[in-house]
């Protein structure tokens, strides 16, 4: 199983304290109940591979929240194309010389299009996966961390993939702040 198939992971915080992580359900619930027990918050949902909050309804019963959180989906809706691979149409601006090289490849434009967008992707899989990690802990740094001590600085860090001084810089920070945007900053 790729990390593509693995079920989206989310973690919520309760104020500066971990509530909660892992599938949107497990998560969800728990935020349910920390807000029915008015939890000192505010309480706050972020999806771990972009690092952004998510807004969650929590209202009714919990089979009718947890109906809702199976009949969402979190990602991006599907647009036309063909549903089976979740194809979506989209200009792509080229040279004539660009359109005639495509055209006379076999498949055509869109398979040729297709397999060096993949070949691409292989390619540069690891570059990729560090930037989305960096931009994954810049989105929760921003929202949990923005006013905390050397957040600037760590921001810096974090860019450069300086990750003793970022780590440095950020050890004052509360507990599972630290812990989260590390985890996110470098996965490995």
């Amino acid at each position: 199983m790729n990390a593509r198939d693995e079920e989206p992971q989310f973690t919520a915080f309760n104020g500066d304290k971990m509530l909660s992580a892992g599938p949107m359900r497990t998560v969800g619930i728990a935020v349910k109940r920390a807000i029915a027990r008015k939890a000192a918050g505010p309480v706050l949902v972020y999806d771990d591979a972009t690092g952004r909050a998510v807004d969650l309804d929590i209202r009714g019963s919990d089979a009718e929240f947890l109906a809702r959180l199976a009949s969402g989906d979190f990602a991006s809706p599907r647009g036309p194309g063909r549903p089976k691979l979740g194809v979506t149409a989209r200009e792509v601006t080229l040279l004539p010389r660009h359109w005639d090289w495509l055209n006379a490849q076999p498949g055509g434009a869109s398979v040729t299009l297709r397999k060096l967008v993949e070949e691409a992707r292989k390619a540069n899989a690891g570059k990729e996966r560090k930037r989305e990690a960096q931009n994954a802990a810049y989105h929760f740094m921003s929202a949990m961390a923005g006013n905390l001590p050397g957040y600037e600085e760590a921001l810096r860090a974090l860019f450069a993939d300086d990750r003793e001084r970022f780590v440095s810089l950020i050890a004052g920070w509360p507990k599972d702040i630290r812990n989260h945007t590390t985890q996110l900053a470098y996965p490995d």
